[in-house]
């Protein structure tokens, strides 16, 4: 699957441009900060400071961007656990960004953070079949070092059931090598795409780098 027909999936499945698109400004700015902070801070903004950055019910707020799946909230819906492609969740995939060390929802995510702020990143994870340790050293969207040499990102594509978080992404994961990324599409050829590094990380800067644009 080449890049352009990998984005367009992704986007039918997990629509975030066009559902941030879809807000009032006011929620569209507090969408971006969100995802600023986690660079910025390492964590999303608390709940003061998200109310002072616009005239709404926080809480109204909050069930918006859930509702579009831009964000994931905490079991009792009054703060942010997530926004794609960042969670405070302890997850396989973390990225080194900015001075901190932040978690990512899935491989793809994690390789999006870099294009995404255009900032030096250190992503660790591990390969989803033998467990070895997969790093990539990042500037913007140039992939700078990568171990294993060659890795490869695969995707078990499915609905999201409103939660990509819990669903999708769980299967976006890290392979060690070709060979590796091979025998694990075998297990489910029709429904599985394998995607070498530059692929991906073209795919996670196209599908995220919306989300920053400022837009009318």
């Amino acid at each position: 699957m080449n890049t352009n027909d990998a984005l367009d999936r992704l986007n039918g499945l997990l629509p975030l441009a066009d559902n941030q698109h879809r807000l009032e400004a006011p929620l569209r700015d507090l969408h971006r900060r969100i995802l600023q902070d986690f660079v910025a801070r390492g964590c999303p903004p608390s709940r003061g400071e998200m109310q002072q950055l616009g005239d709404y019910s926080l809480d109204d707020a909050l069930q918006q961007l859930a509702s579009g799946d831009l964000v994931v909230l905490s079991p009792d819906g009054r703060a942010i656990s997530g926004a794609y492609p960042f969670t405070v969740e302890e997850r396989v995939h973390s990225v080194s960004v900015n001075g901190h060390r932040v978690h990512a929802m899935c491989a793809l995510d994690a390789l999006s953070v870099a294009p995404m702020f255009q900032l030096a990143t250190t992503v660790k994870s591990r390969c989803h079949v033998t467990a070895d340790p997969v790093e990539v050293e990042m500037q913007g969207g140039n992939v700078l070092s990568a171990s294993p040499a060659d890795p490869r990102v695969g995707i078990r594509w499915q609905g999201t059931s409103g939660c990509a978080a819990q669903s999708l992404c769980l299967d976006m994961v890290f392979l060690r090598d070709r060979e590796t990324a091979e025998g694990w599409q075998v297990q489910d050829s029709a429904n599985i795409s394998i995607l070498d590094l530059p692929s991906a990380v073209a795919l996670g800067a196209a599908f995220f780098g919306p989300l920053l644009k400022e837009s009318g």
